[in-house]
């Protein structure tokens, strides 16, 4: 699947992991910038090959795309699910590591303190967060993996050609806490997410595999 000139392979395995994932969905996430659109990095979610689709048949199979695609409870299945996932956040634009990691913690601190989740834990999970990309710059074609364990953990990964790194060199930095690798990934496919794009496409592909 091709979104904004990158290719993104129909199936991977997760940086660290032996688990063969499927591509979920993919898209751009972009800003309007005096009445322009412009894209700013092209998102690819894939999911565990089996478990998935068998968790996510159970209450959602028989819905229509649209319905998919309107449901908040259909991307939180997704974010939360006992399966493995990878994101992976190629750059269209170049980005500086502090420019990337400082919205995506923004986003996730907000939704946190919004639920009343907030703690202390959080915030050494925050602040691990920004120090692994405060050393980072991100030209166009660069990319971040976002390996999302069952276990509760969250491994990210740099890459400057897209492709997936070798599993020896995948994980610039472990993360253990369950808020956080799920939050991650609801900040581009939650309520609020960043990426519209994404949630179509995974409504439409989730609802293909399903039927």
């Amino acid at each position: 699947m091709e979104v904004a000139g990158i290719e993104f392979p129909e199936a991977v395995t997760a940086p660290g992991s032996s688990k063969n994932l499927f591509l979920g969905g993919a898209g751009v996430r972009g800003l309007e910038i005096g009445g322009n659109f412009i894209v700013v990095t092209a998102i690819g979610v894939y999911l565990e090959a089996g478990a998935a689709l068998k968790v996510l048949a159970e209450k959602w199979k028989g819905k229509s795309p649209e319905e998919l695609a309107g449901s908040v409870g259909f991307f939180r299945d997704i974010a939360t699910g006992p399966f493995e996932k990878l994101t992976r956040v190629t750059m269209v634009l170049p980005l500086t590591g502090q420019q990337y990691s400082e919205k995506v913690a923004e986003n996730c601190a907000a939704a946190w303190k919004a639920a009343g989740v907030y703690t202390d834990e959080e915030e050494s999970a925050i602040n691990d967060f920004l120090q692994a990309f405060k050393p980072r710059s991100f030209p166009p074609g660069a990319s971040i993996f976002f390996t999302h364990s069952p276990s509760g953990s969250l491994s990210i990964g740099f890459s400057k050609e897209g492709g997936v790194p070798a599993a020896e060199a995948a994980a610039a930095a472990v993360i253990k806490n369950e808020k956080l690798k799920d939050a991650v990934l609801e900040s581009i496919i939650g309520e609020n997410g960043v990426s519209p794009a994404v949630k179509r496409s995974l409504a439409q592909r989730i609802f293909e595999l399903l039927r």
